[in-house]
This record gives C-alpha cells, structure tokens and sequence, in this order.
C-alpha cells in the first residue's frame, strides 16, 4: 500500500514487527546493533529477522563503534545502510563502507561539512519547532522525521514539510509472537495515498 512519504521503522527486535512493518509497507528497517545501546541485538538474530523480510532497505544503528567494526557488522548481516547515532570526523565518516544517516539531536543541530552523510534522522522534540528550521534542513539534505505514534501530526508533516520521508518506533512483543499494533497501524493508515 503506497504512503504519502517513505516510512522508516526504528528498532526493530522481534520477528512480529519486522514482519508487520515490512507487511505494511515501511520503506526501510533499522535494528540496534552498538552493544552500547539499550535493546541491541546480535548479528545472528538480525539476520534471522532479515531472513523474513524482503522489499525493505536494512539499516543498523550505531554510536561509537569504530568504522572497521561497523563495516564488519554490515558485512555480516548484509545491511544497505547505517544510522549513527553520534557525529562522527569526516576522515571517520570517509571509512565507513555502507551509506550513512545520522541521526541529529535538533534542527539547530545539523553540521555544516557532512557530504559523506545522506539522510539526517531527527525526533520532533516536545517543544514547539520552527517550522521554517526544519524546512531549510529538508531542502539542504534528506530529512526524516520522527513525530512519535501521532497519525494526524505525521499526515501533517508528510504534507507541509520537503521530508524524505518519516520515521518511527517500533515495539516490543507482550510475549513471543503476540504484539499490539494498534498505535502503529493508525500512523500506517493516516499516511495511506487517498
């Protein structure tokens, strides 16, 4: 089912919502994999969960493992992409082998003297942003945008801003195999092609 903006589902951990969100018709699929992070997961349950997916982007998230180490990882589970979560020196960035997203901590936050960057991923913080800020960052490189699970706020987004497209959480399973999709269906229907 076509949306109105690429969707990036982030955290993946379970078989239920890499399935679900593949399903549904996310563009691209992050997984934890920075021991470092909360919720990582090892290169043998990621491509496991890979396994059951097909027709999605697979993209690791990492803080502050090394290049060499990252693109070991990314070899192993075959990834299109990674996500850092931290900045990275442009010498750092020219050694990482897969394409790189980072992920910025607000619209102000943005370097200058990224070109080895593809994407920024932000969250919508709490607080009311200007608008304009995240516009010019749209326009400057690809932006995907976090809203949290609010379906009218992503239908707005996706239609007032130059995003590339938007992302959002995924979720943990109540028990193997048995997950509430309700939230993430909503967002999934808002952003429906009419």
């Amino acid at each position: 089912m076509p949306h109105l903006v690429p969707l990036l589902i982030r955290g993946i951990n379970n078989l239920s919502d890499a399935r679900y969100c593949a399903g549904m018709g996310a563009d691209k699929l992050t997984f934890v994999l920075d021991p470092a992070l909360p919720g990582h997961l090892d290169t043998k349950t990621v491509k496991e969960l890979a396994g059951w997916v097909a027709g999605v982007e697979l993209i690791g998230e990492f803080d502050r493992l090394s290049a060499p180490e990252i693109n070991a990882i990314a070899a192993d589970c075959g990834l299109d992409a990674v996500l850092l979560r931290s900045y990275r020196t442009a010498d750092e960035l020219a050694e990482i082998a897969p394409p790189v997203y980072m992920e910025l901590a607000g619209a102000e936050s943005a370097p200058d003297a990224y070109p080895a960057v593809i994407g920024w991923v932000m969250e919508l913080p709490a607080a009311e942003t200007d608008l304009a800020v995240l516009r010019q960052l749209g326009l400057e490189r690809p932006l995907w945008l976090g809203p949290g699970l609010a379906p009218e706020q992503a239908r707005e987004i996706a239609t007032q801003l130059p995003v590339a497209g938007l992302s959002f959480p995924s979720g943990d399973e109540v028990k193997p195999g048995l997950r509430d999709f309700d939230q993430l269906e909503a967002v999934f229907e808002a952003l429906e092609v009419d």
